[in-house]
């Protein structure tokens, strides 16, 4: 019987600009599902659940919220229409503070944040850049692990200025978007494995070697 709770938010950008790699966005996004419910299978102490988020001008959609990996149907184009502009920081703050509240009480429990952008914050209204930063501090407090992949940007200093150091960029392409998923599916092998021998899950998700998704880096 599953003895920890892993809860994987995952807040994805479908703004304007992520249209160019829908197709790739939708194909690793149901990968990485597959690879959750795996996840599962080979620690059998683990039960996951998923809550996905996508966000754009026109809004903020939760699609799933909490529900357990084994049940989930995979997107498509009809739930994934990329439109608009990116408030990421609305998307970050609603979608942290609903967990925060849902998971209020309980034990045994892990929280890993997936943050997936092509493009930096513009068009937030509720909260700005200082507030995320304290969000984020405070849950990194109470042991949630934060993740930032991001293209189109500088990656590390984005991230940093947010209280998020495990962080990986991608080129806005297909094969990179295939490679970035590839090394995200690994990090979450390994980071189940940190959760069953009880290691600090904070920091260094992805590895020193594994941060830059770039093919044409050494």
């Amino acid at each position: 019987m599953a003895t920890d709770k892993v809860y994987n938010l995952i807040i994805l950008d479908e703004s304007g600009s992520m249209d160019s790699i829908k197709n790739a966005t939708i194909s690793g996004f149901n990968e990485l599902v597959q690879t959750i419910k795996g996840i599962e299978k080979q620690f059998p102490e683990q039960q996951h659940f998923i809550t996905f988020v996508t966000f754009n001008g026109l809004g903020i959609k939760t699609h799933l919220d909490k529900e357990a990996v084994k049940s989930l149907s995979p997107i498509d184009v009809k739930s994934y229409q990329p439109n608009a502009m990116t408030p990421l920081y609305d998307a970050i703050g609603l979608s942290v503070l609903k967990l925060k509240v849902d998971l209020a009480g309980q034990e045994n429990t892990s929280i890993l944040v997936t943050i997936l952008t092509d493009g930096e914050e513009n068009a937030s209204k509720e909260f700005n850049g200082q507030q995320i930063k304290k969000i984020i501090d405070e849950q990194k407090e109470a042991g949630w692990t934060f993740t930032y992949i991001g293209a189109n940007q500088d990656v590390e200093r984005v991230a940093a200025t947010i209280s998020i150091t495990n962080t990986m960029k991608f080129n806005a392409n297909d094969a990179d978007v295939q490679a970035m998923f590839a090394k995200e599916k690994s990090s979450r092998f390994s980071y189940s494995q940190k959760i069953r021998n009880k290691e600090d899950l904070r920091e260094d998700f992805y590895g020193k070697e594994d941060k830059d998704t770039d093919p044409g880096k050494a």
